[in-house]
Protein backbone atom coordinates (compact mmCIF):
# COMPACT_ATOMS: atom_id res chain seq x y z
CA UNK A 1 0.00 0.00 0.00
CA UNK A 2 1.49 3.62 -1.05
CA UNK A 3 2.20 6.36 1.56
CA UNK A 4 -1.06 7.83 0.45
CA UNK A 5 -3.19 5.81 1.25
CA UNK A 6 -1.72 4.29 4.31
CA UNK A 7 -2.44 7.89 5.57
CA UNK A 8 -5.83 8.22 4.57
CA UNK A 9 -6.72 4.73 5.52
CA UNK A 10 -5.61 5.42 9.37
CA UNK A 11 -7.01 9.29 9.37
CA UNK A 12 -10.46 7.39 8.88
CA UNK A 13 -9.90 4.77 11.73
CA UNK A 14 -9.00 7.98 13.63
CA UNK A 15 -12.28 9.69 12.73
CA UNK A 16 -14.48 6.51 13.65
CA UNK A 17 -13.08 6.45 16.67
CA UNK A 18 -13.62 10.02 17.71
CA UNK A 19 -16.62 10.87 16.73
CA UNK A 20 -17.69 7.71 18.96
CA UNK A 21 -16.11 9.17 21.77
CA UNK A 22 -17.32 12.74 21.18
CA UNK A 23 -20.48 10.99 21.37
CA UNK A 24 -20.43 9.05 24.36
CA UNK A 25 -18.17 11.85 26.73
CA UNK A 26 -21.02 14.50 25.48
CA UNK A 27 -24.00 12.54 26.90
CA UNK A 28 -21.76 11.79 30.04
CA UNK A 29 -20.94 15.35 30.36
CA UNK A 30 -24.43 16.82 30.16
CA UNK A 31 -25.75 14.00 32.69
CA UNK A 32 -22.96 14.48 35.00
CA UNK A 33 -23.05 18.28 34.45
CA UNK A 34 -18.99 17.90 34.18
CA UNK A 35 -17.27 21.07 32.41
CA UNK A 36 -14.26 18.85 31.93
CA UNK A 37 -15.55 16.09 30.37
CA UNK A 38 -18.10 18.42 28.52
CA UNK A 39 -14.43 20.33 27.14
CA UNK A 40 -13.11 16.42 26.42
CA UNK A 41 -15.67 15.59 23.94
CA UNK A 42 -15.19 19.09 22.19
CA UNK A 43 -11.78 18.12 22.16
CA UNK A 44 -12.35 14.75 20.53
CA UNK A 45 -14.61 16.70 18.08
CA UNK A 46 -11.32 18.72 16.95
CA UNK A 47 -9.48 15.51 16.39
CA UNK A 48 -12.12 14.38 13.69
CA UNK A 49 -11.84 18.08 12.03
CA UNK A 50 -7.75 17.23 12.46
CA UNK A 51 -8.27 14.15 10.73
CA UNK A 52 -10.18 15.80 7.89
CA UNK A 53 -7.65 18.36 7.14
CA UNK A 54 -4.92 15.53 7.01
CA UNK A 55 -6.79 13.24 4.89
CA UNK A 56 -7.32 16.54 2.27
CA UNK A 57 -3.99 17.45 2.58
CA UNK A 58 -2.33 14.27 1.42
CA UNK A 59 -5.07 14.06 -0.81
CA UNK A 60 -3.49 17.85 -2.95
CA UNK A 61 -0.21 16.81 -1.79
CA UNK A 62 -0.31 13.65 -3.84
CA UNK A 63 -1.27 15.65 -7.02
CA UNK A 64 1.91 15.59 -9.81
CA UNK A 65 3.83 17.94 -10.90
CA UNK A 66 2.71 20.35 -12.94
CA UNK A 67 3.81 23.64 -15.07
CA UNK A 68 3.08 26.33 -11.90
CA UNK A 69 4.34 23.70 -9.47
CA UNK A 70 7.28 21.63 -11.20
CA UNK A 71 8.61 20.52 -7.84
CA UNK A 72 5.56 18.75 -6.99
CA UNK A 73 2.59 19.61 -4.51
CA UNK A 74 4.58 18.24 -1.15
CA UNK A 75 4.40 21.02 0.72
CA UNK A 76 0.64 21.22 1.01
CA UNK A 77 1.49 18.24 4.17
CA UNK A 78 3.25 21.43 6.05
CA UNK A 79 0.18 23.64 5.29
CA UNK A 80 -2.29 20.79 6.62
CA UNK A 81 -0.07 20.15 10.02
CA UNK A 82 -0.05 24.19 10.37
CA UNK A 83 -4.07 23.88 9.92
CA UNK A 84 -4.17 21.45 12.78
CA UNK A 85 -2.22 23.07 14.90
CA UNK A 86 -4.46 26.35 14.77
CA UNK A 87 -7.63 24.22 15.66
CA UNK A 88 -5.41 22.98 18.56
CA UNK A 89 -4.90 26.34 19.87
CA UNK A 90 -7.96 27.33 19.02
CA UNK A 91 -9.74 24.53 21.43
CA UNK A 92 -7.73 25.33 24.25
CA UNK A 93 -8.50 28.84 24.11
CA UNK A 94 -12.12 27.95 24.04
CA UNK A 95 -11.20 25.94 26.89
CA UNK A 96 -9.92 28.29 28.84
CA UNK A 97 -12.64 30.57 28.49
CA UNK A 98 -15.25 28.04 29.18
CA UNK A 99 -13.35 27.03 32.25
CA UNK A 100 -13.21 30.36 33.22
CA UNK A 101 -16.65 31.00 33.38
CA UNK A 102 -17.37 27.99 35.66
CA UNK A 103 -14.55 29.43 38.45
CA UNK A 104 -16.78 32.47 38.55
CA UNK A 105 -20.06 30.86 38.24
CA UNK A 106 -19.27 27.57 40.00
CA UNK A 107 -21.87 24.61 39.07
CA UNK A 108 -21.90 21.03 41.23
CA UNK A 109 -20.96 18.18 39.02
CA UNK A 110 -22.87 14.64 39.53
CA UNK A 111 -21.22 11.41 38.86
CA UNK A 112 -22.10 8.20 38.41
CA UNK A 113 -20.03 4.90 38.42
CA UNK A 114 -20.69 4.18 35.20
CA UNK A 115 -19.88 7.78 33.65
CA UNK A 116 -16.55 6.97 34.93
CA UNK A 117 -16.13 3.44 33.92
CA UNK A 118 -16.75 4.72 30.53
CA UNK A 119 -14.29 7.02 30.92
CA UNK A 120 -11.77 4.76 31.59
CA UNK A 121 -12.40 2.96 28.58
CA UNK A 122 -11.82 6.10 26.70
CA UNK A 123 -8.63 6.79 27.81
CA UNK A 124 -7.56 3.12 26.76
CA UNK A 125 -8.48 3.49 23.85
CA UNK A 126 -7.32 7.15 23.43
CA UNK A 127 -4.17 5.54 24.06
CA UNK A 128 -3.95 2.56 21.56
CA UNK A 129 -5.36 5.06 19.30
CA UNK A 130 -2.54 7.46 19.76
CA UNK A 131 0.20 5.02 19.84
CA UNK A 132 -1.28 3.16 16.59
CA UNK A 133 -1.47 6.76 14.73
CA UNK A 134 2.17 7.94 15.74
CA UNK A 135 3.66 4.58 14.46
CA UNK A 136 2.16 4.71 11.13
CA UNK A 137 3.39 8.44 10.88
CA UNK A 138 6.61 7.71 11.75
CA UNK A 139 6.65 5.23 9.39
CA UNK A 140 5.38 7.29 6.36
CA UNK A 141 7.10 10.32 7.76
CA UNK A 142 3.87 11.92 8.03
CA UNK A 143 4.11 15.18 10.26
CA UNK A 144 0.06 15.77 10.23
CA UNK A 145 -0.66 11.90 11.49
CA UNK A 146 2.27 12.51 14.08
CA UNK A 147 0.60 15.76 15.61
CA UNK A 148 -2.96 13.77 15.21
CA UNK A 149 -0.98 11.16 17.56
CA UNK A 150 0.49 13.78 20.05
CA UNK A 151 -3.06 14.96 20.28
CA UNK A 152 -4.81 11.88 21.06
CA UNK A 153 -2.42 10.66 23.71
CA UNK A 154 -2.84 14.22 24.98
CA UNK A 155 -6.78 13.56 25.27
CA UNK A 156 -5.91 10.43 27.12
CA UNK A 157 -3.79 12.07 30.17
CA UNK A 158 -7.02 14.71 30.03
CA UNK A 159 -9.41 12.27 30.28
CA UNK A 160 -7.46 10.07 32.93
CA UNK A 161 -7.09 13.89 34.79
CA UNK A 162 -11.49 13.82 34.90
CA UNK A 163 -11.72 10.56 36.06
CA UNK A 164 -9.29 11.42 39.05
CA UNK A 165 -11.32 14.67 39.70
CA UNK A 166 -14.54 12.53 39.22
CA UNK A 167 -12.98 10.33 42.13
CA UNK A 168 -12.00 12.74 44.27
CA UNK A 169 -15.33 14.37 44.37
CA UNK A 170 -17.51 11.16 44.79
CA UNK A 171 -15.02 10.63 47.66
CA UNK A 172 -14.03 13.64 49.55
CA UNK A 173 -17.11 16.03 47.89
CA UNK A 174 -14.71 18.36 46.51
CA UNK A 175 -14.88 20.04 42.99
CA UNK A 176 -12.27 20.27 41.26
CA UNK A 177 -14.12 20.41 38.09
CA UNK A 178 -13.71 24.39 36.79
CA UNK A 179 -9.68 24.61 38.02
CA UNK A 180 -9.41 20.80 36.51
CA UNK A 181 -10.64 22.72 32.93
CA UNK A 182 -8.66 25.34 33.22
CA UNK A 183 -5.29 23.24 33.30
CA UNK A 184 -6.37 21.27 30.10
CA UNK A 185 -6.84 24.13 28.34
CA UNK A 186 -3.49 25.39 28.99
CA UNK A 187 -2.23 22.29 28.31
CA UNK A 188 -3.70 21.84 25.09
CA UNK A 189 -2.40 25.35 24.47
CA UNK A 190 1.08 24.53 24.84
CA UNK A 191 0.51 21.27 22.49
CA UNK A 192 -0.45 23.78 19.84
CA UNK A 193 1.87 25.63 20.28
CA UNK A 194 4.90 23.09 20.03
CA UNK A 195 3.36 21.52 17.11
CA UNK A 196 3.03 24.78 15.34
CA UNK A 197 6.52 25.97 16.22
CA UNK A 198 7.56 22.49 14.60
CA UNK A 199 5.20 22.92 11.31
CA UNK A 200 6.86 26.53 11.03
CA UNK A 201 10.54 25.18 11.02
CA UNK A 202 9.46 22.53 7.71
CA UNK A 203 7.97 25.34 5.82
CA UNK A 204 11.05 28.15 6.73
CA UNK A 205 13.54 25.54 6.42
CA UNK A 206 15.06 23.84 9.02
CA UNK A 207 18.55 22.33 9.26
CA UNK A 208 19.41 19.15 7.38
CA UNK A 209 19.22 16.07 9.33
CA UNK A 210 22.38 14.81 10.65
CA UNK A 211 22.03 11.47 9.90
CA UNK A 212 21.22 11.92 5.89
CA UNK A 213 23.73 14.35 5.69
CA UNK A 214 26.39 12.19 7.17
CA UNK A 215 24.59 8.85 4.98
CA UNK A 216 25.02 11.06 1.66
CA UNK A 217 28.38 11.87 2.34
CA UNK A 218 29.59 8.38 3.05
CA UNK A 219 27.93 7.18 -0.13
CA UNK A 220 30.15 10.04 -2.12
CA UNK A 221 33.21 9.63 -0.50
CA UNK A 222 33.49 6.12 -1.23
CA UNK A 223 34.17 6.74 -4.66
CA UNK A 224 37.60 6.55 -6.45
CA UNK A 225 39.07 9.92 -6.90
CA UNK A 226 37.13 11.69 -4.34
CA UNK A 227 39.19 13.70 -1.27
CA UNK A 228 35.43 14.99 0.12
CA UNK A 229 32.17 15.58 -0.29
CA UNK A 230 31.11 19.17 1.09
CA UNK A 231 28.38 21.88 1.09
CA UNK A 232 25.53 19.50 0.86
CA UNK A 233 21.98 21.21 0.58
CA UNK A 234 19.04 19.92 0.68
CA UNK A 235 15.73 21.41 -0.58
CA UNK A 236 12.62 19.83 0.95
CA UNK A 237 9.56 20.06 -0.81
CA UNK A 238 7.34 17.40 1.06
CA UNK A 239 7.78 14.84 3.30
CA UNK A 240 10.51 12.35 2.01
CA UNK A 241 11.11 14.53 -1.24
CA UNK A 242 14.28 16.07 -1.64
CA UNK A 243 15.98 17.88 -4.06
CA UNK A 244 20.20 18.17 -3.68
CA UNK A 245 23.44 19.53 -4.28
CA UNK A 246 27.22 18.82 -3.11
CA UNK A 247 30.67 19.77 -3.73
CA UNK A 248 33.32 17.11 -4.35
CA UNK A 249 37.18 17.52 -4.35
CA UNK A 250 38.42 15.39 -7.25
CA UNK A 251 42.27 15.39 -8.80
CA UNK A 252 43.21 18.58 -10.98
CA UNK A 253 44.16 15.87 -13.60
CA UNK A 254 40.71 14.77 -13.94
CA UNK A 255 39.43 14.93 -17.82
CA UNK A 256 35.76 16.70 -18.41
CA UNK A 257 34.67 13.70 -19.65
CA UNK A 258 36.11 11.24 -15.96
CA UNK A 259 34.24 13.94 -13.92
CA UNK A 260 31.44 13.68 -15.95
CA UNK A 261 31.01 10.07 -15.72
CA UNK A 262 32.07 9.72 -12.10
CA UNK A 263 29.19 12.69 -11.39
CA UNK A 264 26.28 10.85 -12.92
CA UNK A 265 27.36 7.21 -11.30
CA UNK A 266 27.39 9.67 -7.40
CA UNK A 267 24.00 11.37 -8.79
CA UNK A 268 22.54 7.92 -9.54
CA UNK A 269 23.77 6.08 -6.43
CA UNK A 270 22.77 8.73 -4.10
CA UNK A 271 19.35 8.64 -5.11
CA UNK A 272 18.78 4.86 -5.19
CA UNK A 273 20.20 4.92 -1.32
CA UNK A 274 18.87 7.86 -0.32
CA UNK A 275 16.24 8.99 -2.50
CA UNK A 276 17.48 12.26 -2.76
CA UNK A 277 17.81 13.69 -6.31
CA UNK A 278 21.26 15.53 -7.00
CA UNK A 279 20.22 17.95 -9.33
CA UNK A 280 24.13 19.76 -9.06
CA UNK A 281 27.22 18.27 -8.38
CA UNK A 282 29.60 21.35 -8.14
CA UNK A 283 33.56 20.31 -8.96
CA UNK A 284 37.00 21.85 -5.83
CA UNK A 285 40.04 20.88 -8.00
CA UNK A 286 42.47 19.43 -5.47
CA UNK A 287 46.34 19.93 -6.08
CA UNK A 288 48.39 16.76 -7.41
CA UNK A 289 51.62 18.47 -9.09
CA UNK A 290 52.67 20.71 -7.06
CA UNK A 291 54.22 19.37 -3.86
CA UNK A 292 55.03 23.09 -1.94
CA UNK A 293 51.39 23.48 -2.12
CA UNK A 294 51.17 20.78 0.69
CA UNK A 295 53.62 22.93 2.54
CA UNK A 296 51.46 25.99 1.80
CA UNK A 297 48.54 24.12 2.88
CA UNK A 298 49.50 22.94 6.31
CA UNK A 299 50.55 26.69 7.09
CA UNK A 300 46.94 27.99 6.02
CA UNK A 301 45.54 25.09 8.39
CA UNK A 302 47.84 25.95 11.42
CA UNK A 303 46.48 30.05 10.54
CA UNK A 304 42.73 28.65 10.39
CA UNK A 305 42.90 26.46 13.15
CA UNK A 306 43.95 29.18 15.74
CA UNK A 307 40.33 30.11 15.46
CA UNK A 308 37.59 28.15 17.55
CA UNK A 309 34.76 29.05 15.66
CA UNK A 310 35.95 27.68 12.74
CA UNK A 311 34.35 24.50 11.48
CA UNK A 312 36.04 23.55 8.31
CA UNK A 313 38.21 24.25 5.39
CA UNK A 314 37.67 22.71 2.32
CA UNK A 315 37.63 23.65 -1.67
CA UNK A 316 41.67 24.62 -1.42
CA UNK A 317 43.49 25.36 -4.60
CA UNK A 318 46.52 26.93 -5.62
CA UNK A 319 46.84 28.30 -9.09
CA UNK A 320 50.28 28.99 -9.16
CA UNK A 321 50.44 30.70 -13.05
CA UNK A 322 48.02 33.05 -11.70
CA UNK A 323 49.43 32.89 -8.39
CA UNK A 324 46.26 32.71 -6.59
CA UNK A 325 45.35 30.99 -3.39
CA UNK A 326 41.53 30.05 -3.15
CA UNK A 327 39.66 27.79 0.20
CA UNK A 328 36.66 27.89 1.55
CA UNK A 329 36.00 28.71 5.30
CA UNK A 330 32.99 27.61 7.44
CA UNK A 331 32.52 29.77 10.56
CA UNK A 332 30.07 28.17 13.15
CA UNK A 333 26.83 30.41 14.09
CA UNK A 334 27.66 30.98 17.29
CA UNK A 335 29.96 33.51 16.10
CA UNK A 336 27.99 36.64 15.93
CA UNK A 337 31.23 38.52 14.24
CA UNK A 338 31.71 36.15 11.14
CA UNK A 339 32.57 38.64 8.82
CA UNK A 340 35.46 39.90 10.89
CA UNK A 341 36.63 36.46 11.12
CA UNK A 342 36.80 35.91 7.84
CA UNK A 343 38.56 39.41 7.40
CA UNK A 344 41.32 38.56 10.37
CA UNK A 345 42.01 35.34 8.29
CA UNK A 346 42.61 36.66 5.09
CA UNK A 347 44.80 39.20 6.66
CA UNK A 348 47.26 36.65 8.45
CA UNK A 349 46.91 34.13 5.26
CA UNK A 350 47.84 37.54 2.86
CA UNK A 351 50.74 38.35 5.01
CA UNK A 352 51.71 34.95 4.93
CA UNK A 353 52.09 34.77 1.43
CA UNK A 354 52.18 38.02 -0.46
CA UNK A 355 52.93 36.58 -3.67
CA UNK A 356 49.73 35.55 -3.96
CA UNK A 357 46.05 36.98 -4.16
CA UNK A 358 44.11 35.02 -1.69
CA UNK A 359 40.77 34.04 -2.09
CA UNK A 360 38.32 32.76 0.52
CA UNK A 361 34.94 32.39 0.63
CA UNK A 362 32.64 32.15 3.38
CA UNK A 363 30.45 29.53 3.77
CA UNK A 364 27.83 27.98 6.24
CA UNK A 365 27.66 25.00 8.45
CA UNK A 366 23.91 23.48 7.25
CA UNK A 367 24.93 19.99 7.78
CA UNK A 368 26.06 17.59 9.85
Amino acid sequence: MDREKIIIKTSIKGIIANVFLAVFKAIIGFISNSIAIILDSINNLSDVLSSIITIVGTKLAGKKPDKEHPYGHGRVEYLSSMIISLIILYAGFSALIESGKKIIYPVTPDYSVISILIIIVAVVVKIVLGLYVDKVGTKVNSDSLKNSAKDALLDAVISFSTVVAAMIFVTFHVSLEAWLGLIISLVIFKSGVEMLKNTLNQILGKRINSDLSIAIKNTVNNYENVYGAFDLTLNDYGPDIYLGSIHIEVPDTMTASEIDKLTRKISKDVYKKHNVLMTAIGIYSVNTQDKDVIDIREKIDKIVDSYPTVVQIHGFYINQKDKEINFDVIVDFSDSQREKTLEEIHEKVQSEFPDYKVNITLDFDISD
